[in-house]
């Protein structure tokens, strides 16, 4: 044994060979810690000390061969300031160079994932081979900051400045085949096989056949592009990448910038200007909010993967009601695996839905995600019935008839009375209260909400509401199932809108507010896309639908009549009595004309003005920061009382909630973490600066004492 330490440990194989293998004790999976990393350099050491190698293998002893560096390290590290961070990466450059400049030939065994630092970690040795099902990639920019190990030096010299501008702007992970197509690895060979491949590699390489110095030398050389071919690769790929990236993620475009600054240099200076503008981006609010996205994220997998292992499997599942939303249930769980009975009471609804779920499979087959006998098989996987007949063995059954109280508490009844009695049933309800729906059901503790946002097999959300009755064996299958069927579950407490919707319409509210006191609708839409949502209120309460949107407004005024509740008609009101109903109808505050592949493109429409005009009150002109805090101030409370209600269990789940949910702007990491960026205290002045818009924008007492004690949502 040349090594032995918690994470990695090298011994001699074969011929003179070292192998170095992670395997991180404690963990599933390898990553590359700050503890790792100072390991790696030990190994490194006792390698270079070994006298008669010939040769240095690195593999992974986990499933994954090493998913990228610890992001629970991150905000802490982020903290230490820009110069830190660039010291830190030099000296992980001065460890990575070592190990490309070992005085014999190197090669890595990729068996599984190898993302971020992982993937910079197999860029250093001279050759790379790779098992059939794993995939490699740079995803650093999707957290706001870019490759700093070397990624952005090395990979465009393996694969290109072209393949490498795509890989690290997009953040992709590669299949095995694409990575061999473009050269990132030399082999693709079967997992069993992998070890020996690599091993005939190198010796291959120490008898002359392969010449790994000529490799080394192009990894430490300029990039071998001319001044127009640079030209031609740099400023096109940014004009494409900030189209795509827009205004508010900075990362992608910064690293084509490094990468084109790097192309003249040599490894150590690329290297040095990688880490300088790896530190600037990692300063960014947008790399502090999108790392703590990928740690909210984690929490949320966390609570779920809790569930799932008290729940019952769902090895059958059904769905009531046989509409779009139907149609898109029925195509999320048949495609994911999960067999399902679609029932409706009319032969033509079946169709419709039916028709829903083979336009969805046959995009997937479009776009190469799926193979025609994956698609029948899916099809085949959706049995449309007019009747209860074989509901005796599903585990599991999905009502989504209309939003109306008395018609789902009747369908509800009548299924209860046809499955069997451990049977997990659901309701798709996005307003109506689980715990008013379970007043018709013998068994209530089987009786949950799962309620899904439209378009089903787009939007990732899952709320699974838990009523008052509701068991837990209930809501582990619940969540069991969506994550199934490639959702992501958060289990909220049973209240008027539940949590996305509550927390929703408090927006809307300060957004007929500024159209009362004389704001234009179309400059608030705008003003709110550029703050980063991606359409703005107007235009989302088309998309939702004006009578769906009267409908739960109605249900909030109900619930939380002291600042939901108006005495006068609103804007919402007028536009649903003149039938304006938004896309659905091609009529709503823009009128919607079709555009060549058949989607509604939003036009301006003067009577949608003229018919608000009566209600507005005011004519005043508007800043954009007016606008964003009379918007964002209702949301950002109902979210705090959400929390403090006990109706989402943690910040974490909220934000989570919100950016799966209605599109809040990633970047910005979610409406508490949003108080946090303000300051809490910041926060709370400007709420109480427009206390005068009346209980929508009061701070609760506990938000008040958070700001006197300078308190935070997040550590």
């Amino acid at each position: 044994m040349i090594y032995q330490g918690d994470a990695i440990s090298v011994k001699t194989v074969g011929d003179q060979v070292a192998e170095l293998t992670f395997d991180l004790k404690g963990e599933s999976i390898n990553k590359l810690s700050s503890a790792v990393i100072r390991e790696l350099g030990e190994a490194v050491d006792a390698i270079q000390r070994t006298d008669e190698l010939k040769g240095l293998l690195i593999s992974s002893a986990k499933e994954a061969f090493i998913v990228g560096a610890d992001i629970k390290e991150f905000h802490e590290i982020f903290d230490k300031g820009e110069d830190y961070l660039v010291e830190m990466n030099q000296k992980v450059h001065t460890l990575f160079n070592t190990i490309e400049d070992l005085p014999f030939p190197t090669v890595t065994a990729v068996n599984g994932l190898a993302l971020g630092g992982g993937c910079e970690m197999t860029l250093t040795t001279d050759f790379r081979v790779m098992a059939p099902k794993a995939k490699i990639g740079l995803p650093e920019t999707k957290l706001g900051i870019l490759p700093g190990w070397g990624g952005c030096v090395r990979l465009p010299r393996i694969i290109g400045a072209d393949n490498a501008i795509e890989w690290i702007c997009g953040g992709t992970e590669n299949k095995a085949d694409q990575a061999l197509k473009v050269g990132a690895v030399d082999a693709v060979v079967e997992l069993d096989k992998l070890r020996d491949a690599a091993l005939d590699i190198l010796a291959q390489a120490n008898a002359g056949q392969l010449d790994w110095q000529a490799r080394r030398a192009e990894k430490a050389s300029p990039l071998k592009l001319d001044p127009i071919e640079a030209m031609m690769v740099f400023e096109t790929s940014k004009g494409y990448v900030a189209g795509k990236a827009g205004p508010h993620y900075p990362s992608p475009i910064e690293a084509i910038k490094v990468i084109q600054k790097g192309a003249t240099a040599d490894r150590e200076k690329a290297q040095h200007i990688e880490a300088k503008a790896f530190a600037k981006m990692a300063m960014t609010d947008v790399a502090f909010n999108l790392v703590g996205l990928f740690m909210n994220d984690q929490v949320v997998k966390k609570k779920a993967s809790q569930y799932e292992q008290l729940a019952q499997p769902v090895e059958k599942a059904a769905v009531l009601g046989a509409g779009i939303m139907g149609g898109g249930v029925a195509y999320q769980s048949a495609s994911k695996g999960t067999p399902i009975m679609m029932k409706d009471i009319r032969e033509d609804a079946l169709q419709l839905g039916l028709n829903e779920a083979k336009k969805l499979l046959a995009k997937r087959v479009e776009r190469n995600k799926m193979t025609v006998e994956q698609m029948a098989d899916a099809l085949n996987a959706i049995r449309p019935t007019l009747s209860y007949g074989d509901f005796g063995d599903v585990d599991l059954v999905v009502e989504a008839v209309v939003e109306n109280p008395k018609i789902k508490g009747s369908v509800l009844s009548e299924v209860e009375a046809n499955v069997a009695d451990d049977a997990i049933v659901t309701s798709n309800t996005s307003t109506i209260s689980i715990n008013a729906l379970a007043e018709n059901l013998k068994r209530p503790e089987n009786f949950c909400g799962m309620h899904f946002f439209n378009p089903v097999h787009r939007m990732p959300l899952v709320e699974v509401i838990r009523g008052e009755k509701t068991s837990d064996k209930a809501v582990a299958a619940t969540v069991a199932y969506a994550r199934k069927m490639g959702k992501t579950p958060i289990v909220v407490n049973d209240c008027p809108g539940f949590l996305v919707n509550r927390v929703l319409f408090p927006y809307f509210g300060g957004f007929m507010g500024l159209m009362e006191h004389g704001a234009d609708f179309q400059r608030v839409d705008k003003v709110m896309e550029k703050f980063g949502w991606p359409m703005g209120p107007a235009y989302l309460l088309d998309v939702v639908g004006l009578d769906t949107a009267v409908h739960a407004n109605a249900v909030m005024a109900e619930g939380f009549p002291d600042r939901m509740a108006r005495d006068s008609k609103t804007v919402l009101n007028v536009m649903f009595e003149h039938e304006r109903l938004g896309q659905k109808n091609k009529l709503g505050f823009y009128r919607y004309e079709e555009d060549r592949k058949g989607k509604p493109k939003k036009q301006v429409d003067e009577e949608a003005y003229a018919l608000v005009k009566p209600l507005i009150q005011d004519s005043r002109e508007f800043s954009d920061d007016e606008i964003v805090a009379r918007m964002m101030v209702p949301l950002c409370l109902e979210t705090v009382r959400c929390l403090e209600d006990g109706i989402v269990g943690t910040p974490a789940e909220a934000d989570m909630a919100l950016i799966y949910g209605i599109g809040f702007p990633p970047f910005r990491g979610g409406a508490l973490r949003y108080i946090d960026a303000m300051g809490v205290d910041q926060f709370v002045q400007l709420a109480d600066s427009l206390a005068e818009l009346g209980p929508l924008y009061a701070p609760t007492q506990k938000l008040r004492d958070m700001a006197a004690k300078g308190e935070r949502f997040y550590a």
